[in-house]
């Protein structure tokens, strides 16, 4: 369809002069704009349709009346009814949109005299045009708020991503999924994210804060202090497990790892011959599963199997997680007791 421009103009007495004049209004771009803010006025896509074949009997340098019978304009939408035609033309004056001009025998056409005048009998679409700015300003503030919606939303989804890796049974997590199943407004998609923003800036500022440490009272005390921190930063160098770390509950809380067992996992010798047997089961391969031992610990990476297969709703992939929290970036933050603490505690929520 050709892009029509048309000059809204009104003709004084003086022949062929114009009494007041605006600047060319590209008659599709206004057309367009109340198309994408439509919702606004009630309109329904059949309002829209019937527009736009109006609009396309406009011929340039002929006004912005439109002379067609209700047939013709029916024909072109499509083969609406003319009681259908009659109801989304009220619709449009009702809404200062559009304005009847209609002759003593209801046709529709223009005359002149010959001095110039002339007088247009039909469908005037100048209030359109001359709210041309109006629709064109919303039209653009709807999209900005459109394009602003989908940027803050890419956003807490990123957010909620980064929770999830740290700690996939996160309660607020539920609940902004829960939220964005609806739409939203800028304003409340602002709050979200505040809110993700803050939870991850306190799980950060959980893992990265420094542990306070008791200064020794002399100089004695500080050289063993010093050998005693390289020791033990060997020692987590090198995988020795330096922590007790809950069997009991392990093997009472990750009841799924527990369900595959074909024999009662009574020690640690125990539960890590069965992580080793359900690793390969996960997509999780053996000797990444060796690397992860030999750097944090037989007994934290066998952790790392259960609680991964305890969560396996919340986990897309298994092998990913697995590697980020034993051999990745996380591993520093990977702690199994607080996490089958919190399994526990969602586990006791919902019984």
């Amino acid at each position: 369809m050709a892009f029509t421009k048309l000059s809204v103009q009104t003709f004084g007495v003086g022949k062929g002069t114009p009494a007041t004049s605006t600047p060319e209004t590209d008659i599709w771009a206004v057309f367009r704009a109340l198309r994408d803010t439509r919702s606004l006025f009630g309109l329904r896509p059949g309002h829209v349709q019937t527009l736009q074949a109006m609009l396309s009997f406009l011929k340039p340098g002929h006004g912005d009346t439109v002379f067609a019978s209700n047939d013709e304009i029916c024909r072109r939408v499509g083969g609406i009814d003319e009681r259908t035609l009659r109801r989304h033309i009220d619709r449009f004056v009702e809404l200062g949109f559009m304005k009847r001009h209609d002759s003593p025998n209801r046709k529709r056409y223009r005359v002149k005299s010959s001095e110039g005048q002339s007088i247009s009998y039909g469908l005037s679409l100048t209030p359109l045009l001359a709210r041309a700015g109006e629709l064109l300003a919303t039209a653009q503030a709807m999209e900005n708020a459109r394009r602003d919606g989908v940027f803050l939303r890419k956003q807490i989804l990123t957010k909620l991503a980064q929770i999830d890796e740290a700690d996939p049974e996160n309660e607020l997590t539920h609940q902004v999924r829960r939220v964005l199943r609806r739409k939203l407004s800028i304003a409340e998609y602002r709050t979200l994210l505040g809110e993700l923003e803050a939870q991850c800036k306190h799980m950060s500022t959980a893992v990265d804060a420094p542990k306070t440490m008791k200064l020794p009272a002399n100089d004695g005390q500080t050289v063993r202090h010093h050998s005693k921190s390289k020791k033990e930063q060997k020692d987590l160098e090198s995988g020795t497990d330096n922590e007790t770390l809950p069997l009991q509950t392990l093997t009472t809380v990750c009841t799924q790892a527990t369900s595959f067992a074909t024999n009662s996992l009574k020690n640690w010798h125990d539960v890590e011959s069965h992580a080793r047997t359900l690793a390969p089961m996960m997509g999780i391969h053996e000797s990444t599963f060796e690397k992860a031992a030999r750097k944090i610990g037989s007994q934290k990476a066998s952790c790392a199997i259960f609680i991964i297969l305890q969560m396996s709703n919340r986990i897309r992939d298994f092998g990913a997680y697995f590697h980020s929290i034993t051999l990745g970036r996380r591993e520093t933050g990977f702690n199994p007791s607080l996490l089958l603490e919190r399994l526990s505690r969602s586990r006791a929520a919902t019984a």
